[in-house]
């Protein structure tokens, strides 16, 4: 096959393609408003993320390489600016989008005010609302006097405020044509209190205010010290490069580095600045200049506020009729939650896919490990957690108990390294054993093994999960977890953990599939076996379930299946480097996303193998990172009802016609067409399928 640059599409461009599909559910009718503002929310965190690391990386190479450095035949200078385009399309329609649901809301008796509308009756209450909580959380710099500019938070939003200073003289012509005094400050907008203000209400209506605007209210009570004839304030925002730096002191631990390096993380270089863009030439200038904001960095126009994800967290104001429904988790058929749960899983393996069925599950297997008698020792692998995780809880409670705890925990988890940090002190006081992980490699498998002793011999227990050990995250993210006592996989299971202890020794596993060592491999070799059967006319398919695929050479070896007449299916939910359904390179593929009020988060793989298929799940995308460069874990599925499970679910989200869009090389995120089929929407749908199991086995029952 001719590798030229038009096989792939770019993966940032692909990733911000993603992000636009959550604005699209913002911008959906069909969509209750308040979840509208929750996409909202989503949408601008990601963007947030997104620059803090991915376009902090291209900036790098483009300052480090640029002369030589192309990623698909662009430069990294040429390639951020073609990002700084579509961000500033994507703030644009936003904006629009806020604007909208706004005024939406308003039919709702539901109003979003700013200073400029505060009624009498709002006054006092917004008046006594900041001088108690608002003023002593305020932080404001003064900034003309300073030698130098201060160093302003990318967790943080800011006003940048511009007083002009009244006049010594009392001159009429010195006043009309001396040059003002000019002063500049800088208003912290506090995190610690909730960025939407309810205002209190006699009537139907509803009001809400931003904090901004009341600061913005209240700034004569800020700067009443001052000599002003009137002043402005304009929102602004900085990104800064969110890459770990760690130094080589040898004697210091990895939890002082990374501590020390996340620290170091708020002076990162600035990457992105988001302004208002009705703020006065003449401050913008002074803030980018004290800033140290150049042209490499990515300078986007804005509204009058930013930050805007803490639209994830808008109050519901008791209208739950402008909410999407909330769904009970519902049980495992076949599994209480009464009674033991390691004496059902000794019997045959179980499956939990969340947020369909309840997370309790994986609490109740690790409460019961903790007080069972019999139960010696429990191992884990931690990456996000809830906070106040009842997983850490759970753990502590079995080394309180006597239980051996073994914690694997990656304080590189991006972003919740000081959480992790945290939990691990905790722990480690508790007396459970840390493993900080693999030098050079990220621990992002899910995995926990319990081993009990039965009539003096070891037996295991496990978990193998696609997703986090975290409460919280599974009532919004999708993932399967397998609870099994299957002899075979735990040993491998078990040998992964002997890898975190000893790293200079390679495994060898004969049911688990495992990163960095083997898993490109096996899926080469499972590809390779479906062009062969293929070619001898056999029945040969690959239908994958991901976040992700960026990683050029699994591209390749899926064009080559599809060229060999192997049909493959992709439900990838986010970056999609792979281009389907071209002649000659990829026409038996299809690929779609499904973007809803769930975030689709498992990986569920699929092989036909001659019409015997074998069904994986997984910890790991078609990412270069989780193939090569991170501790991943791919399961096989070996109990025949859970494979046809897993099967069936891949089915209904195949199906989807609803929230599906078409990944394209045009990235314009068509939603796939309905032609006469009824409306088919995949989440709605996938809590009917496991709703109908429980209801078959009612049946059998009565």
């Amino acid at each position: 096959m001719n590798n030229t640059h038009n096989s792939y599409i770019d993966r940032e461009k692909s990733w911000l393609t993603f992000n636009a599909r959550v604005l699209q559910e913002a911008n959906d009718e069909n969509v209750p408003l308040l979840d509208r503002f929750r996409f909202l929310g989503i949408f601008s965190n990601n963007l947030d993320e997104f620059f803090r690391v991915r376009y902090a990386a291209i900036r790098r190479m483009s300052h480090e390489n640029a002369e030589t450095e192309k990623i698909l035949g662009v430069s990294a200078e040429q390639l951020l600016k073609e990002i700084t385009e579509i961000v500033i399309e994507q703030q644009s329609e936003s904006l629009r989008i806020l604007s909208e649901i706004e005024k939406k809301l308003e039919k709702e008796n539901i109003f979003i005010i700013n200073e400029k509308d505060i009624s009498k009756e709002q006054e006092d209450f917004i008046h006594d609302y900041f001088i108690q909580k608002v003023s002593p959380a305020v932080v404001t710099i003064m900034l003309n006097d300073l030698d130098e500019f201060p160093l302003l938070k990318d967790t943080s939003g800011y006003l940048a405020v511009k007083l002009i200073m009244k006049s010594e003289s009392n001159s009429i012509v010195d006043k009309v044509f001396a040059n003002k005094e000019i002063r500049y400050a800088v208003v912290e907008i506090p995190n610690t209190i909730n960025r939407f203000v309810v205002l209190p209400s006699n009537s139907e209506k509803q009001y809400i205010i931003l904090l901004d605007d009341v600061i913005r209210y209240n700034l004569n009570n800020i700067f009443n010290i001052f000599n002003y004839e009137s002043i402005s304030a304009h929102m602004i925002k900085i990104t800064r490069d969110a890459q770990l730096e760690f130094d080589s002191d040898l004697s210091k631990s990895l939890i002082e580095k990374i501590s020390s390096s996340v620290k170091d993380r708020r002076v990162g270089e600035p990457v992105r600045f988001v302004y208002d863009q009705a703020i006065g030439k003449d401050t913008l200038e002074f803030f980018l200049k004290g800033m140290k904001i150049d042209s490499s960095d990515s300078i986007i126009p804005g509204g009058r506020y930013h930050n805007r994800r803490d639209y994830m967290s808008f109050p519901n104001l008791g209208r739950y009729d402008l909410l999407y429904r909330s769904n009970v988790p519902l049980p495992i058929t076949g599994l209480s939650l009464e009674g033991s749960i390691l004496e059902k899983i000794k019997k045959k393996d179980y499956l939990l896919y969340a947020p369909y069925q309840s997370f309790s599950y994986i609490i109740k297997f690790l409460r019961e490990a903790a007080l069972d008698p019999k139960v010696a020792s429990i191992k884990i692998t931690l990456y996000r957690l809830a906070k106040n995780s009842q997983i850490v809880s759970s753990l502590i409670n079995a080394a309180k108990n006597g239980k051996k705890v073994t914690v694997q925990i990656e304080l590189q988890a991006r972003f919740d390294e000081e959480s992790n940090i945290s939990y691990s002190e905790q722990m480690q006081t508790e007396g459970i054993e840390l493993i900080f992980g693999v030098k050079g490699l990220k621990v992002h498998s899910k995995i926990c093994v319990i081993e009990r002793i039965e009539e003096g011999k070891v037996k295991r227990y496990g978990l193998i999960s696609t997703g986090n050990f975290n409460e919280n995250s599974a009532k919004v993210y999708t993932d399967v977890t397998l609870f099994t006592s299957n002899t075979e996989i735990l040993k491998d299971a078990a040998k992964i953990f002997d890898f975190f202890d000893v790293n200079y020794r390679v495994h060898r596993y004969k049911h688990l599939i495992v990163s960095p060592h083997y898993t490109r491999g096996k899926f080469n070799k499972l590809i390779e076996r479906e062009i062969s059967n293929a070619l001898l006319g056999k029945e040969a398919f690959i239908k994958l379930k991901m976040n992700s695929i960026s990683d050029f050479k699994m591209t390749d070896k899926l064009y080559e299946a599809s060229n060999a007449g192997v049909k493959i299916q992709l439900i990838v939910r986010g970056i999609c480097c792979l281009i389907p359904g071209v002649k000659g390179l990829s026409e038996n593929i299809e690929a779609i996303s499904i973007v809803d009020n769930y975030l689709e988060h498992s990986r569920i793989y699929i092989f036909a193998n001659g019409g015997d298929p074998d069904v994986f799940i997984s910890s790991a995308d078609f990412m270069t990172r989780n193939l090569d460069a991170r501790v991943e874990v791919t399961c096989p599925i070996y109990d025949e009802d859970i494979k046809k499970e897993l099967i069936e679910t891949f089915e209904i989200g195949w199906k989807a016609n609803v929230k599906a869009r078409i990944h394209s090389d045009d990235l314009l995120n068509k939603y796939r067409k309905r032609g006469d089929e009824k409306p088919f929407r995949a989440q709605l749908e996938m809590y009917n399928y496991y709703q109908k199991k429980l209801d078959v086995i009612a049946e059998k029952v009565e």
